[in-house]
């Protein structure tokens, strides 16, 4: 087994249950850890035996690009899009984080993580 991981994939996307997050936006990160069997790519040098991650960063973008209320919802969609794209996936792990979110207090950001 190996891991691939694309960290802090960065977006900005219009995601919340307030009007003023729907209208305005907001800056988000997204971190992707993959597990999978690389030996394949590892004795072939040939991008088709593994996860391309050019796809990978393009399958977040799209699904953040899409509205949506809650940000677990947005990581549930990116999850299941990898788990559809890549047959030899074995686990994902997705963390999409709201950076600066409108909320009372000094907080940097929100996340969730989602595993499957």
């Amino acid at each position: 087994m190996g891991i691939i991981k694309l960290e802090t994939i960065r977006c900005y996307a219009h995601h919340g249950c307030m009007p003023e997050e729907e209208r305005i936006g907001q800056h988000y990160e997204v971190d992707i850890t993959l597990e999978t069997d690389l030996r394949a790519s590892i004795a072939s040098d040939d991008l088709a035996d593994t996860i391309d991650y050019v796809t990978v960063n393009r399958i977040a973008v799209e699904q953040m690009a899409i509205r949506s209320k809650l940000i677990e919802h947005v990581a549930g969609r990116i999850l299941s899009c990898l788990h559809a794209a890549f047959p030899t996936l074995t686990r994902a792990e997705v963390t999409v984080r709201k950076i600066n979110p409108p909320i009372s207090g000094d907080v940097r950001a929100v996340s969730v993580t989602l595993a499957g």
